[in-house]
C-alpha cells in the first residue's frame, strides 16, 4: 500500500476512534464509527483478509440499525 495513503487512513481512523470516544450523542457516535471503520477497513483488505472484511461490512449495518433503535428506545421514554 502507498505510504501516504496509510498515513492518511491511519489518521482517518483515530479521528473516528477519538470521536466515538468523546461524543455523547448516539447518533454522531454512529458518525464517528463509521468514519473508523471506513479507515481500518482498506487496512483488512490490504493484509488480504477478505473474510474478515465482509463479516466487517455485514456486521457494521446491523450494529448500526441495533444502536439506532437503542437511541430511538431511549429518546422516546425521554431518559
Amino acid at each position: 500500500m502507498i505510504e501516504f495513503l496509510q498515513v492518511v487512513l491511519a489518521a482517518i481512523a483515530l479521528l473516528g476512534a477519538v470521536a466515538t470516544a468523546v461524543s455523547r450523542d448516539p447518533f454522531d457516535k454512529l458518525i464517528a464509527l463509521g468514519v473508523m471503520i471506513g479507515g481500518i477497513m482498506p487496512f483488512i483488505v490490504d493484509r488480504g483478509y477478505l473474510d474478515v472484511a465482509v463479516a466487517v461490512a455485514l456486521l457494521a449495518p446491523i450494529t448500526t440499525i441495533f444502536v439506532l433503535a437503542l437511541a430511538w428506545r431511549r429518546d422516546e421514554h425521554g431518559a
